[in-house]
This record gives C-alpha cells, structure tokens and sequence, in this order.
C-alpha cells in the first residue's frame, strides 16, 4: 500500500462523520426557522394610466335606469355620420335651436342625462361633455342656404369597425378621445347607434379592455436601466 494514501483515508471517515452529526440539526434549523420575506423593488418610472376608469364609472352610475333600460327606435351609423361634416366632427342641431343665451339650459336639459323627445320621436342622445356648456360654440342648427363660398372640400372616410388583433378580442378605440372621453355616452342606451351598442353595459369600465389604437408599429418594450 502507498503511505500517501493513509492519511486521506483517515481524514474522510472524520469528514463524513462530522457532516452526519450535523445534518439533523441544519434540518431542524431549516424547518424551525420563519422564512425569510423578500420584497422586489421596482425601478422608479414616470407611468401615466389613461384609462379614465373613475370618470367613466361615475357617468355610469349617473345615468338614470329609466334611461338605460328604455327602447327607442335605432340610430343607424349613415344617419350618424349625416350629421357630421367628418368622422369626429361635432354634429348639427337637429331640431329647432333655442336662442343662444339659454342654450346652456336648454341643451343640458335633454342632453346631460336624456329623455324622450315628442319633436324626434326617440331618445335624446347624451352629450359626452355636459361640462362644456357653450353648446353653440361647436355645434351649429341645420341650414338650407347654399354656401357662401364654393369650395372643394371633401369629407375625411369614417372609421372602420370590428378591428380587433385576434378573433374574438376587444377592439380598439378607431377615434381620438378629445371631447369623447365618456363612452358610455354614445355606446349604452337606447339613443346609441346601433352599429356600435355595446353588448355588454353593465361593465362600466371601458377602458379596461378597450384601448386606442394610436400605434401603428409593433409595440416594443422599453427595459428600465
């Protein structure tokens, strides 16, 4: 036998012994022992949420169940987008139109929570914006007078609908949110157009699912440095 090799083979049975006398205690201590927590730190970043959730479900809250629940004959999207001189242009005054200095009272009178309207025969569209009270500052009674000033303008295409990314997924939001942050105003309710009423309105918060389709690229994420 080498006698090199003696002191290695003494040295290991003291080396194992060692560790099996010690091994009952580390597993006591292990399974004794509270475990440790740990909390993760996220890098600080400037995030913003649009998703405007709280307004959106204070309009639905606002909105009267008389109003919600009731039938009128369907707004159709041609009739919506004849009221308009373009895809998101705000619509002219269907009906007779009151004099100016009244208008806040009169407009916001049927148009901030509904009601039915003998003059129509339907439900008065709810206005999106019922904080904006200068009415007539955008919208504009209906005329017949020729223009006085020929031109060429040319009406911008309306959106197109059922844009989803997958089958079955929410679609997006196909027009700016200037003036249109509420949706419940023109997507829930017996004076929705009946292209875009909503399937499900007792989920208030649009936004949630439905985001705007502001990109046209694919989205990549930005790492934290």
């Amino acid at each position: 036998m080498d006698p090199s090799k003696k002191p290695l083979g003494k040295i290991f049975p003291f080396f194992a012994g060692i560790c099996l006398l010690l091994l009952p205690l580390l597993v006591y201590s292990a399974l004794s022992s509270p475990a440790e927590e740990r909390h993760g730190t996220l890098p600080a970043q400037n995030m913003t949420f649009d998703h405007n959730g709280a307004a959106l479900f204070a309009s639905y809250a606002q909105a009267a169940e008389a109003y919600l629940n009731a039938a009128s004959p369907a707004r159709t999207l041609p009739e919506y987008y004849a009221r308009r001189q373009y895809g998101g242009a705000p619509p002219f005054i269907a009906h007779k139109a009151m004099d100016e200095p009244s208008e806040a009272v009169t407009c916001l009178a049927c148009h901030e929570k509904g009601g039915w309207t003998a003059e129509l025969k339907r439900h008065t569209p709810l206005t999106p914006h019922p904080e904006k009270s200068a009415c007539r500052q955008c919208h504009v009674p209906q005329t017949e007078a020729p223009l006085f000033v020929e031109n060429l303008w040319l009406s911008v295409s309306p959106p197109k609908l059922g844009r989803a990314y997958l089958p079955g997924s929410p679609p997006p939001i196909v027009h700016s949110l200037q003036m249109r942050e509420n949706c419940i105003a023109c997507h829930v309710g017996p004076a929705a157009v009946e292209g875009i009423r909503v399937t499900h309105a007792a989920r208030g918060n649009c936004r949630q699912c439905h985001v705007p389709d502001l990109f046209q690229g694919l989205y990549e994420r930005t790492l934290a440095k």
